[in-house]
């Protein structure tokens, strides 16, 4: 009895770790859940609202409110063309394609990365023809955003693309001081070029599975403790029956066809 009453407690402490463990792993899943009812929020409160000049949303830090994000502002003065990078690697339209970026020097001197749109790959990978943006005076619309991390895999890029949209890699690309605090990705632009990059869609509203995950993780916490219960009471009724006190249950499975061949054997013998 006494080494079943250790075992049983080596029993309780696994399930005791493994219920730990799932709340742990909950917690993050709410935690998930919680951040990303946050970023809708934030995209269903930003995404449409009326432009606002940059100076308003980013200050002479250059950096990004985490409450702008997505917010649209308006720039009036010329592209940078001939700065323009590519960033390789972008998930569009099914391929990797490339999306182009183009410094925007507004009327104040503040040059801010703006995210044209994306390319397709030609056949031998490189980037296709890349419309250009329009020469001269020009009032843009974009939404902002923070910039990326370089990627961890620390690849790089050929001369005149980057990994990622990294702006302090960016600034050391472009011969301008750029805002490195946040990019603007291209709503609108006036005058229109008669081709422009393929377009962004919307951000997406689905919310994710974090909080399905998270309830998962909890009846995985249950479960554990169930299947030790199980386990124990199993051990309980086999060492009773051993002992006498109790008969033992008998376990006969028969499945249909031996139904059947059983049906026939006594119709034969009749």
């Amino acid at each position: 009895m006494r080494q079943r009453l250790i075992r049983w407690s080596g029993y309780l402490a696994v399930a005791i770790a493994f219920a730990i463990a799932c709340v742990f792993l909950s917690q993050w899943q709410f935690d998930r859940n919680e951040q990303r009812a946050t970023q809708l929020a934030l995209v269903e409160r930003n995404y449409d609202a009326d432009p606002v000049p940059v100076d308003e949303l980013i200050g002479e830090d250059g950096a990004l409110p985490a409450d702008a994000e997505w917010h649209p502002v308006r720039l009036h003065g010329e592209y940078l063309a001939d700065e323009q990078l590519l960033v390789r690697n972008r998930p569009h339209g099914g391929t990797s394609a490339f999306e182009v970026l183009v410094p925007f020097r507004d009327d104040s001197g503040r040059v801010l990365i703006v995210d044209r749109g994306w390319v397709r790959p030609a056949e031998d990978s490189s980037p296709s023809a890349v419309p250009a943006p329009p020469q001269g005076e020009a009032t843009v619309i974009v939404r902002l955003r923070p910039g990326e991390r370089l990627p961890s895999s620390g690849r790089s890029a050929p001369e005149g693309q980057v990994p990622t949209i990294h702006l302090p890699t960016v600034d050391e690309r472009v011969d301008a001081d750029i805002i490195t605090g946040a990019y603007g990705q291209l709503a609108s632009e006036d005058p229109a070029p008669g081709t422009a990059p393929g377009g962004f869609d919307s951000p997406t509203e689905d919310p994710g599975p974090h909080l399905s995950y998270a309830i998962q993780w909890i009846l995985f916490a249950i479960m554990g403790f169930a299947f030790i219960g199980y386990m124990i009471r199993t051990e309980i009724v086999k060492a009773r029956e051993d002992a006498g006190e109790q008969p033992r249950r008998e376990r006969r499975r028969r499945d249909a066809d031996a139904d059947d061949e059983d049906a026939l054997l006594d119709a034969v013998h009749r």
